[in-house]
């Protein structure tokens, strides 16, 4: 199955990608083992730490811990350099955390769901402002 290229270069990740909102409110969450059976059908994400499972999991809009989803459109390799670290200066510029979780196809970054609209722009900016410097 052949797919669409994928971007190693740093610079080049930047100036492609398309940064697109995910529809959803998602929290980070601890949970028990034996938990995660039940729950791995909503999850989006299951990291198993030290401590036990950690789920990303849907939740409510009025949750305070509550986080929105930006998946960076663009095909980023695994081993690429640039991309995280170019995203998270973007968005700690304007004060915004992130989680960057990183997948086979593409990186997806969460937001407090507060300033998802912010971090939107943010991440606009930086590949418009990259594209324009190519």
């Amino acid at each position: 199955m052949t797919g669409p290229e994928v971007v190693r270069d740093g610079a080049a990740m930047v100036r492609n990608m398309r940064p697109e909102r995910v529809p959803g409110a998602w929290r980070f969450r601890s949970v028990l083992p034996t938990e995660v059976a039940s729950l791995l059908p909503t999850a989006r994400a299951l990291f198993q730490e030290a401590e036990g499972p950690s789920l990303l999991l849907p939740t409510d809009a009025q949750d305070p811990e509550a986080m929105a989803q930006i998946t960076l459109q663009v095909y980023s390799a695994l081993d690429g350099v640039g991309l995280t670290a170019a995203v998270s200066a973007a968005l700690a510029a304007q004060g915004i955390p992130a989680n960057v979780i990183a997948a086979t196809h593409h990186d997806h970054v969460f937001v407090p769901l507060a300033q998802a609209d912010a971090a939107l722009a943010a991440l606009e900016a930086l590949a418009a402002a990259a594209r324009s410097e190519a």
